[in-house]
């Protein structure tokens, strides 16, 4: 019976058209797709300027990914659920303004304001996911209402004020400091914490129960309930590790601008949930892998990073971000219509 299965199975596949077995692998894969895009992307800057290619450049690009990929893996969480964070942004500068402002000169032990910084944003989490999960709110609207809320709190604790590097202790600066030869291929110790993240979290999503109760609650909650996961309790879970991943974004913030500011990373939200859409990871819940996020986060940069080299205006690149959202939309739509 399993041999005229494999047939069957076997026979069916022979009888799709081309682009139906893309749909497919696609559908299996859907991080192939963004790194045809990436790779494109790479030829084609190259041939506009070829010091897009360069070593020097290949670790800018790297060092100015690294804030928008890490806060792109605590969105990669939500949106596997079905859900979408619209207070990244707000987290992080949060935390970033609590962090440096206990810390500044000298004010408080550096690591222990650090700490106190990754645990304000890690409540942060806590409570949009504790106001999905308990009473029940979309998660668009909790997160929308929670981006007012929490950029108030920023700029009420920190007075709407900067504090630059050299008023912060070395531990927060830590991340922003390079090594490499000089004039070489450059990361940061800030690219190396963001890659840690990506390896670890990818693993959890991989091959730990609670990582596919993750994906069953983003295909089919009610189901997933049905089936015996605490939809609820993972629900809370993702938010909370999103909250805890946003933070340490704030430390990698910190040294790769050399500042903690208000300002700072105000396409934040829109930035993260490119990388995700465009890294394959559907808006619907249930399907996307985190190495898809990564291709996604580099793709949005490159595409800042290339088109600056090639002289084009930033209203362009603007343009150019937009296009890519709604086209990898577009294909989401089209790959989910493939039969199981």
């Amino acid at each position: 019976m399993t041999t005229q299965s494999a047939a069957a199975a076997e026979f069916a596949r022979r009888q799709q058209s081309p682009l139906q077995r893309l749909q497919a692998l696609l559908h299996a894969y859907p991080w192939l797709s963004p790194l045809f895009i990436l790779i494109m992307s790479f030829i084609v800057f190259t041939a506009m300027n070829s010091r897009f290619a360069s070593p020097a450049s290949l670790g800018l690009l790297l060092q100015q990914t690294a804030v928008v990929a890490a806060l792109a893996i605590g969105q990669t969480l939500i949106i596997l659920t079905a859900g979408i964070d619209l207070s990244v942004g707000a987290i992080t500068i949060l935390s970033m303004m609590v962090m440096a402002s206990l810390a500044r000169d000298g004010g408080m032990n550096g690591a222990l304001a650090l700490l106190i910084g990754i645990l304000a944003a890690t409540a942060a989490g806590l409570l949009n996911g504790v106001l999905v999960t308990r009473l029940n709110l979309p998660p668009f609207i909790v997160t929308l209402g929670t981006l007012s809320i929490f950029t108030a709190l920023a700029l009420l604790y920190s007075g709407g004020s900067s504090i630059q590097a050299d008023h912060l202790p070395s531990i927060l600066n830590s991340l922003g400091e390079g090594f490499g030869p000089r004039g070489g291929f450059r990361l940061t110790w800030g690219v190396v914490v963001v890659g840690i993240m990506y390896v670890v979290v990818g693993f959890v999503l991989a091959q730990t129960a609670w990582g596919r109760h993750v994906y069953a609650v983003g295909d089919d909650r009610e189901s997933a309930r049905l089936s015996g996961v605490a939809t609820g309790r993972v629900l809370l879970a993702v938010y909370t590790v999103a909250g805890l991943i946003y933070g340490i974004a704030a430390w990698v913030l910190i040294g790769r601008s050399g500042a903690a500011t208000p300002n700072a990373i105000v396409d934040a939200n829109l930035n993260s949930i490119t990388a995700v859409v465009i890294g394959g990871t559907s808006l619907f819940g249930g399907r996307g892998r985190l190495i898809g996020t990564l291709i996604g986060a580099l793709i949005v940069q490159s595409l800042q990073f290339g088109l600056s080299l090639a002289g084009i205006d930033q209203q362009y690149r603007v343009l150019a971000t937009g296009v890519l959202v709604i086209v990898a939309v577009a294909v989401d739509q089209w790959i989910r219509r493939v039969k199981a």
